[in-house]
């Protein structure tokens, strides 16, 4: 890429640049020599004669050999959009995935309007599942959890970007920082990759202990099936993310420790996404 070329060009070479490591090398170009020029993407097609000077032209070339390397573009943008919030990212949090606005929206259907209950997430990284519920749910009380200290810092700034009062965030591991306590919903995107994935290698990026769960990829999600039912009354539900070929190893899980009316619900390309169970009650328990 070289200096004293027109943006019409450059997006052209750029596209062609990133053809090999993104789905949408056009966005992403746009994107990327946008934020160089410090212009949104509109003026790129109003002014495809322009010249960029040579400070712009070098920062797009950093920001193309990132992403050429295989970083996200929401680490090199250090914003994702997640249910029409713009979040703060960073490689302490995964990157939101559009397939979690599922868990969002099947726990949207549990909360009734103006109820207030109080809800836990776990496993928050950048905070977007309990940012969304909240902004929902506002009469809600939220609790957010990140074994990542420097996740929580992450999800307390997009808190304050979002004006969202109602969600405090802890740093702690899994249940542990809220043990004794009771909540009416819990959910969780946990880690559910096995440690020799071969997707592993595109996800390079992104936080190991937010995406690696063991050999089968199911250790926190063992976790949380135990340890969920002590926070939960009769009744109270458990939302779980999980992989697409996880469905019935989950399901296994969960009636294995004791939840009732378990369902897997697919997202949007129809993949098993997420798993839904309730707290039954103990025997000799109404």
């Amino acid at each position: 890429m070289s200096d004293d070329v027109q943006i019409g060009e450059l997006l052209k070479r750029v596209t062609r640049e990133l053809d090999t490591v993104s789905e949408s090398p056009r966005l992403d170009a746009e994107i990327l020599l946008g934020r160089a020029i410090d212009m949104p993407r509109a003026y790129l097609f109003a002014h495809p004669d322009d010249t960029p000077d040579d400070a712009a032209v070098a920062r797009l070339k950093r920001s193309v050999a990132r992403r050429l390397a295989g970083e996200p573009m929401a680490y090199i943008t250090g914003s994702k959009e997640f249910w029409s919030m713009d979040l703060m990212v960073s490689p302490a949090t995964l990157v939101p995935r559009p397939e979690t606005e599922l868990l969002v929206d099947l726990a949207l259907r549990e909360i009734p309007r103006n109820v207030q209950w109080t809800i836990l997430d776990l496993g928050t990284g950048s905070g977007a599942i309990a940012l969304a519920l909240a902004r929902e749910r506002p009469h809600c009380d939220f609790v957010a959890l990140d074994c990542s200290a420097d996740a929580i810092r992450v999800a307390e700034i997009n808190a304050r970007q979002l004006d969202i009062a109602n969600v405090t965030f802890i740093e702690g591991n899994w249940t542990a920082p809220v043990a004794g306590e009771k909540f009416d919903l819990v959910v969780s995107n946990p880690p559910y990759v096995k440690i020799d994935d071969d997707a592993l290698v595109r996800l390079a990026s992104e936080p190991a202990s937010a995406l690696v769960a063991g050999v089968d990829g199911l250790d926190a999600i063992r976790v949380l099936a135990q340890d969920c039912r002590e926070l939960l009354g009769v009744g109270g539900q458990l939302l779980l993310e999980h992989g697409a070929e996880q469905e019935h190893e989950v399901a296994r899980i969960l009636r294995g420790t004791g939840w009732s009316d378990i369902a897997c619900h697919k997202d949007y390309a129809a993949n098993p996404r997420v798993t839904t169970a309730r707290r039954a009650a103990p025997d000799g328990e109404l």
